[in-house]
């Protein structure tokens, strides 16, 4: 080792014996063991005096030469610089000798001489001690190249700047064309990979997005973890000097639009460090090459900027465009895979997670086989097309980015590599470059194992829809950037509608919101622009036809069956809205959605579901003497669906076994295409149909008693389904308990000639249905009750130009939503 504590050799000793490395013994001893230098090979230690010497040698017999009555004696003092440097250099290698020889000597040099020097030098900012290092070596380059100058010309040191312009000037001509003919050649070449490499990438500096944490709402538990990444980042030594390293790569995956970049903007906005923002395309070229060159600059530019800041974050948006080299082997988190056989029916409790992984893996693939069959020649063909550049990642850009975030980190500058290893020294290592990596993607399948490894990707954190809390609090940061007429109330209400709402989302129905506001000349957002904006996202914009009048009838009854059964028996749901205006597939729907947050389901609950589906079929049969749609094929599909998975699947019927599993391995009339089923598989298959009929017979028959214990309940949302076309779930739950609702006043519908006036209006579009003929009366109107002196019109552009008029009257936001 040298004094400086560097190995000065890359070889073992010829005396020193090569140290055994069986169990129980010590290997190859540590630079940092040894209590003095490691010996040098005789070649080591004498080819830069062999140098030297060769050069003294040459400049000599040149001075002689040149002058043939010069005595060697002046030909050496003239070439005294070259004799200082032998000279030094056996001092040097004397000093070695010395350290191979002396513990006390070798140890004064390494800690008391050197080692002081290098925490002095340590201390030191990087970025000033790497500015400083190179202006050091470019005195070094020049003062040498003065010497060299010097002697060629024969001309005093200190005067030989002066004549090498004029030397220089001499041979411009020649060196001029020499050189174009070299750059032009170059700049062909280099000019095309620069313009194609350029692109992709923007910096932020400090304080350049105004985005805060403050702005990112309903995932507190990702934020908090981010966070701690970025404290390690601004204080390494806080982990570091207890043992720990700084984690150097977060990955952030979930659906699209729950505030995966929105989070990395936050974190530009937050840092006192450069952001690096690398687009989802930066990757994707036409020429091979072009992705490697770009990431490579790009971790240049990196290393840069952690130098002179201290740190740096680059974000990667989209990092599946990366390449997609890990869907042909998925692992990590999502191995085990949920759309495949019939795993993805299974409720959500990982059943494999106390077996061992040889068994679960035997399961997975006897569930898998049928579909690999299938479908993985197109999924293999579509993967490598993609990692060959066809509209995907450029897949070497991958392994160059896999290389820059855990590779072997080479000593850089050529001083440090060359010079240092030609004197017999170890170059010093790199400095710790604080770069802080972060992914976002929603097809984390997609990515390499290698990339997800600890040492890359330290952290994986899913980004997922929102709480019911933090949707809530989502709707209240963006409603407050809006002028709203909302009560704390609505924002409750608003967060349990919408169940599957990411703040991409949540700000779209907000600013729908804003321009349903303005369409109707109100100056803020009411609750009516809230529940038109949610049905416009949820159904879309309804086609432009209009039923006739017995045909609109038995839409409304059809979905008010619906209705009325949801609301009663389905108590882990509640209705979110109920329509009648034709869409692109439905001609009308009834949609429910979870009031809290669950993550299991029971069997009374899928009763409950089949029920509702069921419900249609019970309801024309009753309200249409025995008569039924084409319309009700959906909902017996469902209903078949569920009760056959409650059946065979769930283990909620007479059934224990998965029928799933027997179904594969050939009993009940499965197996591989082409096999024979024996009789036993024939019965077992019948008895398993059986059961689902008769279950589905059973629920049929609840389904109808219900519907006719209320009957008034479905004629009256049925009514309201006609005159309004879409109503919400609140609404339908005032209609169906006779209370006064957000928009609509249940209590008129329970009034006693209404109800006889509903059965009557009912008769007679039956008739009409029946003969195909037209209604002969019209709808009845709803009663005026005493206490409210005037009955709505039951439309929705009369309940929008009241709330307009209730605003202009400034009166509280209950009494405009009534």
């Amino acid at each position: 080792m040298s004094p400086d504590g560097n190995d000065g050799g890359l070889k073992l000793h010829p005396q020193e014996p090569r140290p055994m490395t069986a169990p129980g013994q010590q290997g190859r001893l540590k630079d940092s063991d040894r209590t003095t230098r490691k010996p040098m090979e005789w070649w080591d230690r004498l080819k830069v005096l062999l140098f030297l010497a060769g050069v003294l040698a040459v400049l000599v017999w040149a001075d002689l030469v040149g002058n043939p009555g010069r005595q060697i004696s002046d030909a050496l003092k003239s070439s005294l610089w070259v004799i200082i440097l032998i000279e030094l250099e056996t001092i040097r290698q004397i000093h070695y000798v010395i350290c191979e020889h002396s513990s006390r000597y070798y140890f004064f040099w390494r800690d008391k001489v050197f080692g002081r020097w290098n925490q002095r030098s340590e201390r030191m900012n990087d970025w000033s001690r790497f500015r400083i290092g190179r202006v050091i070596k470019l005195i070094f380059v020049l003062v040498i190249f003065d010497l060299v100058l010097a002697a060629t010309l024969d001309l005093p040191v200190a005067t030989a700047w002066i004549q090498f312009p004029a030397v220089l000037l001499s041979g411009a001509p020649l060196i001029l064309q020499l050189s174009f003919a070299l750059l032009f050649g170059m700049l062909q070449f280099l000019g095309i990979f620069w313009l194609l490499s350029r692109g992709g990438v923007n910096t932020f500096m400090p304080d350049d997005i105004e985005t805060r944490f403050s702005d990112v709402w309903g995932q507190d538990h990702v934020l908090a973890r981010v966070k701690e990444n970025m404290l390690f980042l601004e204080d390494p030594e806080s982990i570091e000097k207890r043992g720990g390293y700084v984690p150097g790569g977060i990955l952030l995956w979930g659906p699209p639009g729950t505030g995966k970049t929105l989070m990395a903007e936050a974190v530009a906005g937050e840092t006192g460090n450069p952001f690096v923002f690398v687009e989802p395309g930066a990757f994707v070229n036409m020429f091979f090459g072009i992705g490697i060159l770009k990431m490579w600059l790009l971790f240049r530019k990196l290393r840069k900027l952690a130098l002179r800041y201290g740190g740096v974050i680059v974000f990667f948006d989209e990092a599946d465009s990366l390449g997609n080299r890990g869907a042909l082997n998925p692992q990590g988190p999502w191995q085990m895979r949920q759309d495949a056989g019939p795993w993805s029916l299974r409720p959500p409790c990982n059943g494999l997670s106390y077996v061992t992984p040889e068994s679960a893996g035997m399961i997975l693939q006897s569930s898998m086989a049928s579909r690999i069959e299938e479908e993985e020649p197109r999924s293999l063909k579509r993967i490598v097309m993609g990692g060959m550049g066809m509209g995907r990642g450029d897949i070497f850009a991958l392994q160059r980015l896999l290389t820059e975030m855990s590779g072997l980190k080479k000593p850089r500058g050529f001083f440090n590599r060359k010079i240092r290893r030609l004197l017999g020294m170890r170059p010093k290592p790199p400095p710790k470059y604080r770069i802080l990596v972060m992914m976002a993607t929603n097809q984390p399948q997609s990515l390499d194992e290698a990339l997800l490894r600890p040492g890359r990707i330290d952290r994986i954190y899913k980004v997922g829809y929102p709480s019911k809390e933090g949707r809530r609090r989502t709707y209240e940061g963006y409603f407050a950037k809006v002028p709203n007429r909302l009560a704390e109330k609505d924002f409750e209400r608003l967060s349990t509608m919408t169940p599957y709402a990411t703040g991409a989302t949540i700000k779209d129905l907000v600013n729908e919101s804003l321009i349903y506001a303005i369409r109707n000349g109100r100056q803020s957002i009411s609750w009516i622009d809230v529940m038109n904006a949610k049905h416009l996202k949820d159904l879309g914009p309804p086609e432009d036809v209009e039923y006739i009048e017995r045909e609109r009838h038995a839409v409304a009854v059809h979905e008010a069956c619906h209705a009325v059964m949801a609301y009663r028996v389905q108590k882990d749901r509640v209705i979110d809205l109920a329509t009648i205006e034709k869409g692109g597939t439905y001609l009308g729907m009834v949609a429910s959605i979870k009031p809290e947050d669950q993550f299991t389901r029971w069997r009374t609950d899928y009763e409950a579901e089949v029920m509702v589906f069921l419900a249609s079929l019970a309801g024309e049969r009753m309200f249409f003497h025995g008569d039924s749609s084409s319309g009700v094929s959906g909902d017996l599909e469902g209903a078949t669906q569920f009760a056959t998975l409650m059946e065979g699947y769930w283990g909620m019927g007479q059934t224990v076994a998965a029928h799933g599993v027997t179904h594969q391995v050939g009993i009940g009339g499965g197996g591989r295409p082409g096999r024979d089923t024996n009789q036993r598989s024939k019965e077992l298959s019948e008895s398993l149909g059986h059961r689902i009929e008769k279950n589905l017979e059973d629920l049929l028959k609840k389904t109808s008693a219900m519907l006719a214990q209320n009957r008034h309940e479905v004629l009256a949302v049925a009514y309201a389904l006609e005159t309004n076309k879409t109503i919400a779930g609140d609404d339908i739950a005032a209609v169906i308990e006779g209370r006064k609702g957000p928009l609509i006043d249940g209590r008129r519908y329970h009034v006693k000639e209404f109800k006889e006036g509903l059965e009557a209006y009912h008769e007679q579009a039956l008739e009409a249905h029946e003969g195909h003929e037209s209604v002969r009366i019209p709808m009845p109107a709803l009663p005026v009750l005493a206490s409210e002196g005037q009955a709505p019109s039951g439309d929705g552009q009369a309940l929008g130009a009241a709330a307009t008029a209730a605003e202009s009257k400034d009166t509280p936001p209950t009494l405009q939503q009534g």
